[in-house]
């Protein structure tokens, strides 16, 4: 499954994801996080998607950062603050040769935040 952007990479944010200290708040943190990835990603070639719910409630405010041909990337514990972080993660997994997001050069947000990794469709042991 081929990302249709120049870069190849997706950034989903859930925007359901609420806030702790006060759920019923609106707009939701997931929003005002997905919101402001759009409004960044706009000339980047980054595409940027609003999902409704990624399912990583006990983690906190999630996204995911999907390569056309890589690994897939689960994040939470995000504030509405981190929509650079974001952007910088997919432009580095963009730019990755092997389809690896590196450790080295990440923002703090995405090292510690990092719920799971993803093989790409056809992992094959071999490729790891």
């Amino acid at each position: 499954m081929e990302a249709n952007t120049a870069s190849g990479v997706v950034v989903f944010v859930c925007r359901s994801c609420r806030d702790d200290t006060d759920p019923n708040a609106e707009p939701r943190p997931g929003t005002i996080l997905a919101e402001a990835a759009i409004a960044k990603a706009r000339e980047s070639g980054i595409d940027v998607r609003s999902v409704n719910c990624l399912a990583n409630c006990k983690r906190g405010l999630s996204a995911v950062l999907r390569g056309a041909d890589g690994w897939s990337y689960v994040f939470g514990g995000l504030t509405p603050n981190d929509a650079e972080d974001l952007l910088t993660g997919a432009q580095m997994l963009a730019a990755s040769a092997d389809g690896l997001m590196p450790w080295r050069g990440r923002p703090d947000t995405l090292k510690r935040g990092m719920v799971a990794r993803i093989p790409p469709f056809d992992f094959t042991e071999e490729r790891s």
